[in-house]
């Protein structure tokens, strides 16, 4: 069962109060403190006429994804979030993935908690808690843009995922978004890659007159060396766009121009699409610091661990490191987000997705960046009431970032954080 990253404190805080008052009113306000703050949990839609199709998970099982219907004035509203999860490049990673909730619906939770952007409460999520919010869950390993025929009988992989894609967006479709009157198409992480790759042709399937944007929360990953100087995030997304048979689904407007597995990469995507986006990022993302930055493999006595777990920990070398990533992070930024139709909030804090967890996205003490809230930010841009293009000062200037990384306590129980920790690439 989903559980948020802050439930044991707000467990302790329960207990003090446990302490001052009656035994049932105390268990009661703490039930309610915790319902409230969690908001509610979906069930589990499963596309099963996709498989036909071949629109199916690594390991052939059907797509599936998460649907909180619309009410009041939202009722012809959508807002379809990708789940993110990272990748798998080779033959070995998939496997890996395969008998996980990353490469089967079959091992999927449900149901699965909404909150942040997915909340149906106004207080927490002003701006879309009564609309459609779906959540397409993250079972391919290619942020939803592979399509191989062949499926090899000693593993029974299936390279599917512009198929899941589309088999989704199909059901949505007939489930009442060919009525949409708004439609925002959003994702996290390996999701918010998917949310800039397929924005134009998400646009695209809608109706005419449909108001069409996307949100890409932690998704702008840049090609940078590693520490080493090695071209380490480059090959892998290489591996992974070979792997999956993804360059005839990456944009035209990119793989007319560049190689294939260069056009997994935002900067090189994101100045050629129509559809207005709106840029989350945090530019000391905790992810690619990890992870593009200072991968284990290329830190084998270990020097960089203290400083990915914790950047107040960084030597003064290290953070010039990690100082100079947010200047070539902000560089390819600037190149590809000089339009008006896109919005850009860039914090400075350590944290890699904020749209999903209620601390990030709008709760008293969340994030602020010109004295504005991640949720108030995107829900003003939506709406055109106030264009948003902030980038923040540099690390440690925003008091309002949270004092500690969220990204390995991210939509995990106990046992995917003891494997995310082992997860960093070898």
């Amino acid at each position: 069962m989903h559980v948020r990253w802050n439930y044991e404190t707000r467990a302790i805080n329960c207990m003090m109060i446990y302490s001052r008052m009656s035994q049932w009113m105390n268990l009661l306000i703490c039930v309610l403190l915790l319902k409230k703050i969690e908001g509610l949990y979906v069930g589990i839609t499963y596309v099963r006429n996709a498989v036909a199709k071949g629109a199916v998970c690594l390991d052939g099982s059907p797509p599936a994804y998460h649907l909180d219907k619309g009410f009041g004035t939202g009722i012809n509203s959508w807002l379809v979030h990708f789940e993110g999860g990272g990748w798998c490049n080779n033959i070995t990673t998939c496997l890996a993935r395969k008998n996980t909730r990353l490469g089967s619906s079959k091992q999927m939770a449900t149901p699965l908690a909404f909150s942040g952007i997915m909340n149906n409460m106004r207080q927490y999520n002003p701006d879309f808690y009564n609309w459609n919010r779906v959540k397409i869950r993250y079972c391919d390993g290619a942020s939803f843009t592979g399509d191989v025929e062949a499926v090899n009988p000693a593993t029974n992989l299936h390279f599917r995922g512009a198929r899941i894609f589309l088999a989704v967006i199909e059901d949505l479709l007939a489930k009442g978004m060919k009525n949409a009157e708004n439609a925002l198409l959003s994702g996290c992480s390996a999701g918010g890659l998917a949310s800039i790759l397929h924005c134009d042709s998400f646009r695209a399937l809608l109706p005419m007159g449909t108001k069409v944007k996307c949100l890409s929360d932690a998704g702008y990953f840049i090609n940078v060396k590693d520490v080493s100087g090695a071209p380490h995030i480059q090959t892998y997304f290489n591996q992974v766009v070979s792997l999956h048979g993804s360059a005839k689904n990456l944009p035209l407007s990119c793989t007319s121009r560049l190689n294939p597995a260069l056009c997994f990469f935002p900067q090189y995507v994101v100045q050629q699409i129509k559809t207005p986006l709106f840029v989350l990022n945090a530019a000391y993302d905790s992810w690619q610091i990890k992870n593009t930055l200072a991968p284990s493999a290329v830190d084998p006595s270990g020097t960089w661990k203290a400083c990915k777990l914790d950047i107040n920990t960084c030597s003064p070398i290290q953070l010039k490191t990690v100082q100079d990533f947010r200047t070539k992070f902000l560089n390819t930024l600037y190149r590809s987000t000089n339009s008006s139709s896109k919005g850009v909030y860039i914090d400075s804090c350590y944290v890699h997705c904020q749209t999903e967890l209620q601390e990030t996205w709008f709760m008293t003490g969340s994030p602020e960046l010109g004295k504005t809230k991640i949720a108030k930010a995107i829900g003003d841009w939506f709406y055109d009431e106030n264009p948003f293009q902030k980038i923040d000062c540099p690390y440690p200037c925003n008091p309002t970032c949270p004092r500690s990384d969220l990204d390995k306590q991210h939509h995990l129980d106990g046992k995917e954080k003891k494997r995310k920790e082992k997860d960093e690439w070898k």
